[in-house]
């Protein structure tokens, strides 16, 4: 190559790079392309160099030419593979070929180009290489194990792993190292000879879903075939969890205060792996609450502090308060509510889990004793009212036996009490008066609904209130 050709193809490299440079979004383009600009620069210096000095021996003359054609051709080569292999208008790394694959490139087309450059060269690099190959014994050891990574590809960019008790999630393989990005936001660097010894567990390969579990204790007076019947109905809704395949539990150990349930579950994606632990849990939790299933622990006798003593008269009295303050029990006498405070059932609900669910079956009522309620119509997913203390749902189906007309979740923890059909037939003997004005209360909220229904194009056949009432006298018996 004539000088005058060189210094011509050394200012396009250079025009070029510069212009990707400025241009690209893609952090590492830009960052590969440091070296180009780089050489570029140093082959200019050697350039002014020569001009500078032309009484220079002709062979201090040429092997400064031949370094400053060698640094030309590996900015070249650089700057081909970098456009070449990566995306320019993206900020993302190509899965076929990595950083390390493309500096393997540039390296391995640059030993080729370097060859053209005669003996000198060679003799000169294979002494040096003798030199380094000693000086970087752990670098080398580091980039071949680098290499290895990429042709076995173990993982890929993305990819959630452990590798020699670290987890994160693959951001970038290099000649040196690994880089993992934790879930705290973290990133760790692994040298790259120390992921290839250590075991590796990939949990992006094979395809999701993975399995995760998470282990319960329950006190020995609990049935298991109750328990395991409440655990996976428990864990039925929670959102992370996948239907298929099913979640299911059974027993793990028989510990010495506890029988240890193992819950095994399915997820989609192992970066959720702990927000999906936290609501198998609470939801098994407000569930155990609900079916007074006791978590055993251990226990501390405080001699200097009295336990608190449960006041069945305080509970009714509140209990009756509560009632007196809902409008469909103003028919009824303070005995009667107090009748219903009495056979109230008490019951616990965590953030987003499902009270009733619209179209099921059901013999009851409940008021919100504490937190708030959404009541949401299924179909257009739509919600039609936030019920705080007081507020109440599923009085038809209380009153009728219908199946329920929406479904109900807890906004937030949620304290609700339960009314059972039972309990007004027996106020409907006594006093079937007062129950019927509460049914006619009861019909006027359900026509209220319906309107929603309609709103939404979901309505249903709207129910006289004549037929209403027949049917309550007959699901009641008056």
């Amino acid at each position: 190559m004539s000088p005058f050709t060189s210094v011509v193809a050394g200012v396009i490299a250079f025009a070029v790079t510069l212009a990707i440079y400025t241009f690209t979004i893609n952090r590492l383009v830009r960052r590969k392309l440091r070296l180009s600009l780089f050489l570029l620069a140093a082959y200019a210096i050697l350039h002014l160099v020569l001009l500078s000095a032309p009484a220079l021996e002709s062979s201090t003359a040429e092997d400064i030419r031949d370094f400053a054609r060698l640094g030309l051709s590996a900015a070249i080569i650089n700057l081909l593979v970098v456009a070449l292999l990566n995306p320019l208008r993206a900020d993302r790394i190509p899965d076929r070929f990595p950083s390390i694959v493309q500096d393997a490139f540039v390296i391995g087309t640059f030993l080729l180009v370097a060859t053209f450059l005669g003996d000198k060269f060679l003799a000169t690099s294979a002494v040096g290489a003798v030199v380094l190959g000693f000086a970087l014994q752990d670098t080398l050891g580091n980039a071949f194990a680098g290499l290895a990574i990429q042709s076995e590809k173990p993982f890929n960019i993305g990819h959630w792993i452990t590798v020699g008790g670290l987890e994160g999630r693959v951001a970038e393989v290099t000649w040196r190292a690994t880089k993992l990005r934790t879930k705290t936001g973290n990133f760790v660097i692994v040298p790259n000879s120390e992921v290839g010894k250590a075991p590796i567990t990939n949990y992006s390969e094979p395809a999701a879903p993975m399995r995760l579990f998470v282990d319960v204790g329950v006190a020995y007076d609990a049935a298991p075939n109750h328990v395991k019947a409440v655990i996976k109905d428990a864990i039925a809704n929670c959102p992370l969890i996948l239907e298929a395949p099913a979640p299911d539990a059974m027993i793990h150990d028989f510990a010495d205060s506890a029988i240890t349930y193992r819950v095994r579950f399915w997820i989609a994606d192992f970066e959720l792996d702990e927000e999906a632990a936290d609501q198998v849990r609470s939801s098994i939790y407000y569930a155990f609450r609900r079916h007074n299933i006791e978590i055993p622990y251990p226990i501390q006798i405080e001699i200097s502090k009295e336990l608190p003593v449960d006041n069945p008269e305080a509970r009714i009295a509140d209990r009756e308060e509560l009632l007196a303050s809902v409008g469909l029990f103003a028919p009824l006498s303070a005995a009667e509510r107090a009748t219903i405070a009495g056979r109230m059932q008490f019951s616990e609900y965590g953030d987003g889990e499902t009270i009733v669910r619209e179209g099921e079956p059901g013999q009851s009522m409940f008021v919100v004793k504490s937190g708030r309620v959404k009541v949401l119509l299924e179909e257009s997913r739509r919600e039609v009212a936030t019920l705080g203390r007081g507020g109440y749902f599923g009085e038809m189906s209380m009153l009728t036996g219908s199946a329920r007309a929406a479904s109900v979740v807890a906004h937030g923890d949620a304290k609700v009490l339960e009314i059972d059909a039972e309990v007004f037939r027996q106020l409907a003997e006594v006093n079937p008066l007062a129950v019927e004005q509460v049914g006619v209360a009861a019909a006027s909220r359900r026509a209220e609904l319906n309107d929603v229904r309609a709103s939404t194009r979901t309505a249903a056949v709207v129910e006289a209130p004549n037929n209403f009432l027949t049917r309550m006298r007959k699901f009641l018996r008056i």
